[in-house]
């Protein structure tokens, strides 16, 4: 009644291409994702006039993609405290990458970001609205 299925199961052809694919370890995730959250927080940084604080960014960015970073060309014309709760959110997001990688030195770099950002911002006002 029923005609058999003449072809291979689609679950197995995606298995068989598997190998097929380049796979990026856990580390090499890790090293992307921090090298995102450490490249949105240089363009903030550079867009707050800090570069002494962009150029130590730009150093990790560069160490962990193995190439300089593209550095932020156009300003966004956002409120400065807008700014700095965006930066400081953005330390944070790459302190906890930094953590789960082991990278002391941009933990050490996002920590003092972090501060840096609280700070200006008088270390009440990062949650809620200006």
């Amino acid at each position: 009644m029923y005609e058999p299925i003449r072809t291979k199961s689609v679950q197995r052809m995606a298995d068989d291409d598997r190998t097929q694919f380049p796979h990026r370890s856990r580390e090499e995730e890790l090293d992307i994702q921090l090298a995102g959250h450490l490249a949105a927080l240089l363009a903030v940084t550079e867009e707050l006039g800090d570069g002494t604080a962009a150029e130590r960014i730009a150093q990790q960015v560069a160490r962990l993609r193995g190439a300089p970073p593209a550095r932020h060309a156009g300003l966004t014309g956002a409120d400065t405290s807008a700014l700095h709760r965006r930066a400081h959110a953005l330390a944070g997001r790459a302190l906890v990458v930094a953590a789960s990688r082991a990278d002391t030195a941009v933990a050490i770099l996002a920590a003092e970001r972090m501060d840096a950002h609280a700070a200006a911002l008088g270390g009440n006002r990062l949650v809620g609205t200006p």
